[in-house]
């Protein structure tokens, strides 16, 4: 029986919870494998970094290059859509020992004949047993000999992990959340042919993702009226979450925005112009829904009988019923609630949005997303989870592919700092990729109620350039909605979740040409399309933040003012070595945003800005 295997492999990385869940990535990334991979003793170490595609059973090899301290590291590229598993195969190789101890010993001028022999037992090899050869003959044939492989008892593997592959949009995204209902801006209901002509409007914006609340009928059961009041009144169209009519559920349409047919008509024209349509599910019911009917036990009854509405006290939400995750039933409701999401993949929608995913099960998420995505890899799932962070970020380790975030109420530059940092500088990043919005129809945050136009143009440019996934509700957000419903209150007044709007999307004052130059920008700017490259610089003036983005030679610097009423300046110190400069290096930074040109030499440099002209600075490092 051969002696137990010496070598040691240890802390192999990137990984979740111990390989509990899968590390992401998107199509075309680098997976890079550290490992810890040591022995006793003074012997020679090797390792390799193994991989395949989840189809695949043969497995691709590397050797992994060494570091310091017994620290290895290679990588790979993902190159399909899918899962992966990689793992590190590390042994004692006495060859390449011998090999390392020869060439010291020859170094230090020793006779090297015995070792000659020595090593012609280790590897077959006619020169380097031949005493008659020359002693550089034989030196010259073990150095370029082939090493053999090892021997199975001495290869000790780790576990395998997984990496899931997602497409190029999970990583990199521009999402326009509209309500279909109002896209006539008239104030009378519209339809999806009324979308179809508001898509070159959001092609011209640069935004890739158009994403509509729910689309399905509206209960009209203790539906909400005008700015959530309890009861309706007569024509009041009601909120898109209270799910379900006597026309149908979370499969049907809401017969006002069309038919099938006009949807799926909409969805192929958003193609054209390269968007793609994203759907919000919301996995809740309103009192009309057929579910209730037909399937009473996937809901929690009150002791008087009747069905258990929502409420987070002291909120209530009668308009809307929640399902019972711990009903007795639930593999039937299991089932049904992962078949809506097959309803509109039929549909050709792949791209959704999770609303509230934090008050379902995780099993069930784990359960439904891993099903959907091994028959449909392309899907995107955002998690909409407004709550606290242990929770977001299981939801985000057992399927999601994208993460609402805090950004919305990280406003000071301490906030900022320490937030963006751990979104992208902490092993979180391996699994909770940030899609960042500075409102949505439930938030508006009092940064955008008392800041003016210079908070809204400086919160639309940190979204699109600390993360490269982003959002935005509008008309509301170009067009500068501001007026909440009551002092203290982040709803909207007039909330479009419960009416239809007007609006002019051709007003003067829209941000609408500001935020179509930032989409391109992002496009044309590939630093702008990761995370992970973020770094914070430091400037002698706490109203001002400078923080830069690096993509091989593109360099994208962005300073902003968070003091929206008064103008600010102070001097930046670069990380000169983070950004790959010299320390006395003369260089232009191009604003991207204004178009100015400034000469900049060495780390400290002069930024002023005024937010009552243009609040932010989008510079393109152009080195001289």
């Amino acid at each position: 029986m051969p002696a137990p295997a010496r070598v040691v492999i240890e802390s192999v990385r990137p990984q979740v919870d111990g390989g509990r869940y899968p590390v992401k990535r998107a199509l075309g990334e680098e997976v890079l494998v550290e490992a810890d991979v040591f022995a006793d003793g003074h012997d020679q170490v090797v390792c390799h970094l193994l991989w395949r595609f989840q189809e695949d059973n043969e497995w691709k090899a590397v050797a992994m290059e060494f570091r310091h301290n017994d620290h290895w590291a290679a990588a790979f590229t993902v190159e399909k859509l899918g899962r992966y598993q990689y793992k590190v195969r590390g042994w004692v190789d006495p060859f390449v020992t011998w090999r390392r101890d020869l060439a010291k010993r020859r170094d230090a001028g020793q006779d090297l004949s015995v070792d000659f022999l020595i090593g012609s037992g280790l590897v077959r090899n006619e020169i380097l047993a031949d005493e008659k050869r020359s002693a550089e003959e034989r030196y010259q044939a073990a150095m370029s000999a082939d090493v053999p492989p090892p021997a199975r008892e001495a290869v000790v593997e780790s576990d395998a992990l997984e990496v899931l592959v997602d497409p190029v949009k999970a990583r990199f995204s521009a999402w326009y959340e509209m309500f279909p209902r109002s896209a006539r801006g008239d104030g009378r209901h519209a339809t999806f042919k009324d979308v179809v002509e508001r898509l070159p409007y959001v092609q011209e914006m640069g935004f890739d993702v158009l994403y509509f609340p729910p689309i399905h009928p509206i209960g009209t059961t203790a539906r909400k009226g005008k700015n959530n009041a309890v009861a309706a009144k007569p024509g009041e169209v009601g909120s898109p979450w209270a799910i379900g009519a006597k026309e149908g559920g979370h499969k049907a349409i809401l017969s006002e925005l069309g038919t099938a047919e006009d949807f799926r008509f909409l969805v192929g024209e958003a193609k054209k112009r390269g968007i793609d349509i994203a759907l919000d599910i919301a996995f809740q019911c309103s009192p009309d829904h057929p579910y209730v009917k037909e399937h009473p036990e996937w809901f929690r009854a009150r002791p008087d009988g009747t069905v258990q509405y929502a409420e987070n006290p002291p909120k209530k939400y009668q308009d809307i019923y929640p399902f019972d995750f711990e009903t007795a039933a639930w593999r039937s409701l299991w089932e049904e609630l992962k078949s809506v999401f097959e309803f509109w993949i039929s549909q050709d929608v792949k791209i959704f949005r999770v609303d509230n995913p934090h008050t379902k099960a995780f099993a069930f998420w784990e359960w439904c997303l891993r099903e959907l995505k091994a028959k449909h890899p392309e899907l995107i799932f955002l998690s909409e989870a407004f709550t606290r962070p242990r929770i977001m970020h299981k939801l985000a380790k057992v399927g999601f592919t994208q993460s609402y975030t805090y950004f919305t109420w990280r406003n000071s530059k301490q906030e900022l700092v320490e937030y963006f940092t751990e979104l992208t500088q902490t092993a979180s990043r391996e699994y909770l990729r940030p899609n960042v919005w500075p409102n949505t129809p439930d938030i508006l945050h009092e940064t955008l109620q008392t800041g003016g136009r210079p908070a809204f143009i400086v919160r639309v440019v940190l979204a699109a350039t600390l993360a490269a996934s982003y959002g935005i509700y509008g008309p509301a957000y170009e067009l500068l909605e501001h007026s909440p419903r009551e002092p203290g209150s982040e709803e909207y007044l007039d909330s479009e979740k419960y009416e239809l709007k007007r609006w002019d999307l051709g007003r003067a004052d829209s941000l609408r040409e500001l935020i179509a130059l930032l989409n391109r920008v992002r496009q044309a700017n590939p630093a702008l399309q990761r995370d992970w490259s973020l770094r914070f610089h430091d400037i002698d003036n706490p109203q001002l933040l400078v923080y830069s983005k690096k993509e091989e030679r593109n360099i994208i610097l962005v300073a902003v003012n968070l003091d929206f009423q008064h103008p600010q300046s102070g001097f930046v110190e670069l990380d000169l070595e983070g950004l790959g400069l010299a320390p006395n290096e003369t260089f232009e930074v191009h604003d991207l945003l204004s178009g100015g040109r400034y000469a900049w030499s060495g780390s400290r440099n002069y930024i002023e800005l005024n937010p009552h002209q243009l609040p932010a600075h989008l510079f393109k490092l152009v080195r001289k």
